[in-house]
């Protein structure tokens, strides 16, 4: 057979094909284009005091060669309900020229969905032609921009069904694939970096399961390589991206905004600048609802560089797949902002969340809490309530992951639930987070102890610049000291089982309000308040302070050595602790010995009577500190007692 008879046996149309969808794809974007001016300028019309949109940017990305649609907004009005616009014959020139471009790739089709298409096409370009020199009706404003289907057909479902069947074309048109990219019309140079954004795309493509989706076509117009990725089916939810050199564009938009913030977030991890991020609105796309469109760029130094961009860039396309339902559902786990952080957390590691969503999702956790003692969760807890933000995010991460794995290894549910009771049980029993907070509190107590005895250490008494310093910085302790007891105390509301560990660190936040009070008399002191302070008094004063820090070092002791103990504890763990709450009790004994010390002392050296009552009143603050601390250990014994099964009945005192 001759080479013209190959070429009268496939048809030449079948030649002509991919410049035809090349040039149908692009009519597509100028009427995209001319849809959204034409909305915008019956937005503007109806509302004077509404400011036009810019739309410059969409102008230049749909390469648009007619200035007078950026003005089409500004010479628009409504009287009487109708639209007047002063290029409507010139616009509707343009949308019947575009609209015969879109189809010419069907023109030779036998396919029957195809035919159909071309009989409205006819009718649309007639009904086009037929318009008014400047107005149009509600009724034919509708039937030019509305996009919803199940009523009358309209000129935009048109549009947007002869744009999936080009890309249906588009995808049977492409023998030649490269890593599984349908590709046509590309340089030898396309090659490598469309391999490299598949290499990504294909490493977590395994993460979708049978869910639809990712499939990828590539062509080159001009100096640009187009690589285009169906990621869903909404008409909005588009990701195009452009190599051109060596630098990315990649333009993104999405219905969802916690999504494409998501996504956002996820390729500024990976060298990604984002700009142009903006709310749109189209009578057609997403129901006339808003949404978020934006471009992100990339710039490198190289082609690795650009090949590693591209990578990284295909293999997070997976993760927006179900990521709106996967974010609901971990919702009834945790805040929703933790919600979203646990699924950025499990798309950086690759596992992502459709093996989850699999699984069993909230199911699946709800089933291991149950499955644990009710002294840990009860019904309607959330886990971030109970084992706190970073444990519970920590958890869910961990999950998400062993889920995608024992997916696609092919286990079974039953044995991916076990694995998520053995974590869950193995998070709950590393982390006490009530025994967190109160030793996070412990801390600050302990600074503030460590800052008074340093002070009188140093005869900061006498200096008020440094005491002032120590009195805002005690301050600022003490605050951070309070809002851990709110938290504890919000945990407490919906959670009772924490109410032993809420008067536990208020009585510990006495101890902190006491110090802290401390730490401003003594800045009074300071103000020339130290009249009669000999050296008898300073050492009553500093061996107070010593024992105000020991009782707090051995309160912070306490509270490491108590989250430790379980009925199956060793008796000497038991005897550390016993030995570490009699020893606050021996100090608190001692302050108050040392307490009248000073009083006495006080009385017989200092007559100014600022001095001294500013004097007795910062010994009576360090003594109310160790008192709290006594309280606190008695409170913290009786917690231990009741978690190792020995409750006992009376204190010693």
């Amino acid at each position: 057979m001759e080479k013209a008879d190959v070429v009268a046996a496939l048809g030449q149309s079948k030649l002509l094909l991919p410049a035809r969808i090349k040039a149908a794809l692009a009519a597509n974007d100028r009427i995209k284009f001319g849809l959204t001016a034409l909305q915008a300028a019956a937005s503007h019309a109806a509302d004077s005091t509404v400011p036009p949109l810019d739309l410059r940017h969409d102008y230049d990305a749909a390469h648009m060669d007619a200035p007078w649609m950026l003005t089409i907004q500004d010479k628009s009005w409504r009287e009487n309900g109708t639209l007047h616009l002063e290029h409507l014959s010139r616009l509707a020139e343009r949308f019947s020229d575009d609209l015969g471009q879109m189809a010419r790739p069907l023109e030779d089709s036998s396919d029957e969905t195809h035919r159909a298409q071309m009989e409205r096409v006819t009718h649309w370009r007639q009904w086009l032609g037929e318009l008014n020199a400047g107005t149009l009706d509600a009724a034919q404003l509708a039937a030019l921009t509305s996009g919803r289907r199940g009523a009358d057909d309209t000129f935009h479902i048109l549009v947007m069904d002869l744009h999936k069947s080009l890309n249906h074309l588009s995808a049977q048109m492409s023998d030649e694939t490269v890593a599984g990219a349908h590709v046509w019309q590309i340089d030898d140079s396309d090659r490598q970096r469309i391999a490299a954004f598949m290499r990504g795309l294909n490493r977590t493509k395994k993460l979708k399961f049978d869910h639809p989706g990712l499939d990828t076509a590539a062509t080159r117009d001009g100096d640009i390589l187009l690589i285009q990725n169906d990621i869903g089916t909404n008409d909005v939810h588009v990701l195009v991206v452009k190599v051109e050199g060596l630098v990315i564009t990649l333009t993104y938009s999405d219905l969802h905004e916690r999504r494409f913030a998501f996504f956002r977030d996820l390729l500024a991890g990976i060298g990604a600048q984002w700009s142009d991020i903006g709310t749109r609105r189209n009578a057609g796309l997403n129901f006339g609802d808003d949404y978020i469109v934006g471009n992100a760029r990339f710039v490198c130094a190289d082609t690795r560089e650009l090949d590693t961009a591209l990578d990284k860039l295909g293999a997070r396309i997976v993760f927006l797949i179900d990521w709106n339902r996967a974010r609901k559902r971990l919702n009834r786990l945790v805040s929703k902002s933790l919600a979203v952080d646990v699924l950025t957390q499990a798309a950086q590691r690759e596992s992502g969340h459709m093996g989850w969503l699999l699984a069993g999702a909230e199911e699946l956790v709800f089933d291991a809490m149950e499955a644990l003692s009710p002294d840990h969760f009860h019904m309607g807890d959330q886990l971030d309530t109970v084992l706190g933000e970073d444990e519970a995010s920590e958890f869910l991460v961990d999950t998400l992951s062993i889920a995608a794995e024992a997916m696609l290894a092919g286990q079974t549910k039953s044995l991916i639930a076990d694995q998520v009771r053995l974590l869950l049980s193995r998070h709950v029993n590393r982390h006490r987070d009530e025994f967190s907070l109160l030793a996070e509190h412990a801390a600050y107590c302990h600074a503030l102890a460590e800052g008074v005895r340093d002070a009188l250490a140093y005869g900061h008494e006498t200096d008020l610049a440094v005491a002032e310093k120590l009195a805002e910085r005690a301050k600022a302790w003490e605050r951070k000291a309070d809002h851990l007891v709110i938290r504890l105390r919000e945990q407490a509301e919906v959670n009772p089982r924490r109410l032993p560990f809420l008067r536990l660190i208020e009585c510990a936040d006495d101890a902190a309000d006491a110090l802290e009070e401390a730490t401003f008399l003594l800045s009074l002191i300071a103000e020339n308040h130290h009249q009669g302070w000999n050296d008898d008094l300073r050492a009553v004063l500093r061996r107070l302070a010593d024992k105000v820090l020991e009782a707090a070092q051995d309160h912070v002791k306490a509270i490491a050595v108590a989250r430790t103990l379980t009925e199956a504890s060793l008796a000497q763990d038991h005897d550390e602790f016993l030995g570490v709450c009699w020893r606050v009790v021996n100090a608190e004994r001692l302050c108050d010995a040392l307490t009248r010390d000073t009083r006495r002392l006080f009385a017989r050296h200092v007559s100014d009577a600022a001095s001294l009552t500013l004097g007795t009143d910062f010994a009576g603050a360090l003594e109310a500190t160790t008192d709290a601390l006594l309280k606190t250990g008695y409170a913290m014994r009786a917690i231990v007692f009741t978690r190792v099964g020995a409750e006992r009945e009376g204190r010693q005192s």
